[in-house]
């Protein structure tokens, strides 16, 4: 069988999978998230940490409540990376410095898992499952009960209330990501994927010699990472490790767990708005970039011309063989379109235009279908702009899903759509314009500067994967990538949640023969015009200077 063969067959068994679980896990979140009954566990829960779940919440108190968990969780992780070096099961490992563990803590509470340590010869077992774990279960909650508040805006009319923080958060943690993850670790240790607290061993290489490796909880722990787009790896090669992905069935389990909710979570929007069809017109722009990008990528990577890469089959750089270009190419466009960042293939490995077309996956917002929560009310904004310019266009008051999206909406919506790029971009300058961060750079020139440009994008979109090449464990960047991780998750989601205040208020505006139709293909072909023109040319002249330039001068 050819390898391009086996990669369509790979994507065929994968679109089969979602669609399968797309309608039941679909109608279970949407259940999950409109019950008014309580779990006896989850009455627990409130009980310990002093919440009524009963309570609606209007956009700032919901917003408080984020902040102040979010808060909560980095003093936490930091502290307990601090003490490392004094907590059982540390496998003797030290402390961690002071600018990594914030750097660490920043991240995984920001959903980003950008790592710029080695997990293996850094964290002990208290830090990766009490710390690093938890937050991958919780960062992921906070994300889809974010979605969900807006949701509830389009939903509700004449009211300010989007339901209770605590009780989202607190049911997507118990009901969606807990069972989903219990079943998904089983899975991958029949695969292969370890799970035990064994510590270090040394082991005998092939040619002599010997290597240290230590075990893990690391099958409960990679579910929830691919589950919850998360990405950050028990081991510093990631799911390119054998002990967290050791052959192929298991990395196509991976890549359907990083798709699952987010996927799904368009078939729970459409549940809960009382329109599926407006589910399945979201649901069909995210499946066009996402089958586009992969289908772009085998291209650029099984197509490359050369002696080398004719001899080999394509570019093979940077690829593990248990895998192959194929196997590569569809985890690394799923990885970077949604917030996972997780890799089985190093990025920096990619031909020019191939590593351009991850950086551009999480420069349109990691939309496609994008992290848990963050995806979902991602191109909902984008779909507040595409009905706002087709509103331009024929002169009448745009409208979305019986909401009017005036000026106070589409100002919290640009907000939105530019805070990221202005942290990517005004920090990728500050960077290459100091004389201190260009020493980490491993390249020169076009690939050199795509190092530094992933690195800040890679952090401001909250995916936490790297192009290999950077040497991130110096106090700059763990310091300013820290700073960017948390501005980049929660100052847009500020403007998330204040849109969704504004759109509950709203009394629901009568459908007419003006009314554009947002649950048609028509809609979803506007849509993906919009993403690809309104973010997609923001990045244009950095993707010029960085990939472009390396991939047309190959």
């Amino acid at each position: 069988m050819s390898p391009v063969l086996a990669g369509a067959l790979q994507m065929l068994a994968l679109v089969a999978a979602l669609a399968l679980a797309h309608r039941p896990l679909g109608d279970h979140m949407a259940r999950v998230y409109s019950s008014t009954r309580h779990l006896r566990v989850e009455k627990w829960i409130y009980r310990a940490i002093g919440a009524d779940p009963a309570t609606e919440m209007r956009w700032p108190a919901y917003l408080r409540g984020v902040l102040a968990f979010s808060a909560v969780g980095v003093l936490f992780l930091y502290l307990l990376q601090r003490l490392q070096g004094s907590l059982p099961g540390s496998l003797g490992f030290a402390s961690i410095d002071p600018d990594q563990a914030f750097n660490t803590a920043a991240s995984f509470v920001a959903n980003t898992n950008w790592q710029s340590y080695y997990g293996e010869q850094a964290m002990g077992h208290v830090v990766q499952t009490g710390g690093l774990a938890v937050q991958n279960f919780v960062s992921a909650a906070v994300g889809m009960a974010v979605a969900v508040a807006l949701v509830r805006g389009f939903a509700r009319s004449r009211t300010g209330e989007l339901g209770n923080f605590w009780s989202d958060l607190v049911r997507g943690t118990v009901r969606v990501l807990l069972p989903i993850s219990v079943v998904g670790a089983l899975v991958l240790v029949a695969t292969g994927v370890i799970q035990n607290f064994s510590g270090i061993h040394e082991v005998g290489q092939f040619g002599g010699g010997t290597q240290q490796w230590n075990g893990g909880a690391v099958a409960s722990q990679e579910a929830v990472k691919v589950l919850g787009t998360n990405g950050g790896g028990y081991f510093n090669a990631n799911s390119a490790h054998p002990f967290e992905n050791p052959d192929g069935l298991s990395n196509l389990f991976q890549v359907f767990l990083i798709l699952l909710i987010p996927s799904a979570m368009t078939r729970t929007f459409g549940r809960m708005v009382g329109s599926p069809k407006q589910g399945y017109a979201i649901l069909a722009t995210m499946a066009t970039i996402w089958l586009g990008f992969t289908a772009l990528m085998m291209w650029t990577e099984f197509s490359h011309h050369g002696p080398a890469f004719d001899l080999a089959g394509g570019a093979t750089e940077g690829k593990e063989t248990r895998f192959g270009i194929a196997g590569s190419s569809i985890f690394a466009v799923a990885t970077t379109l949604t917030s996972t960042g997780a890799v089985n293939s190093f990025h920096s490995s990619y031909t020019g235009l191939g590593g351009g077309i991850t950086l551009l996956g999480m420069q349109l917002g990691e939309i496609a279908p994008g992290g848990v929560g963050s995806g979902l009310y991602g191109m909902l904004i984008m779909a507040v702009v595409a009905v706002f310019l087709a509103g331009l266009m024929v002169g009448r008051t745009p409208e979305y899903l019986g909401k009017k999206i005036g000026t106070r909406e589409i100002k919290l919506a640009a907000c939105y759509i530019l805070i990221t790029p202005a942290l990517v971009l005004g920090f990728t300058a500050a960077a290459m314009a100091l004389p201190t961060p260009g020493d980490s750079m491993t390249n020169t020139g076009a690939h050199g500067f795509s190092e530094i440009l992933y690195a800040y994008t890679s952090g401001a979109n909250n995916n936490g994967s790297a192009f290999a090449g950077l040497n991130a464990d110096t106090q700059w960047f763990n310091t300013t990538l820290g700073i960017v991780m948390l501005l980049g998750r929660f100052l847009p989601m500020v403007f998330v949640l204040a849109l969704a205040g504004s759109l509950a208020r709203q009394s629901p505006v009568p459908a007419t023969a003006g009314t554009l139709g947002t649950q048609k293909p028509f809609f979803s072909g506007l849509l993906l015009a919009t993403v690809m023109i309104v973010t997609g040319l923001t990045y244009f002249p950095a993707l010029a200077l960085g990939p472009l330039a390396e991939g047309l001068a190959s």
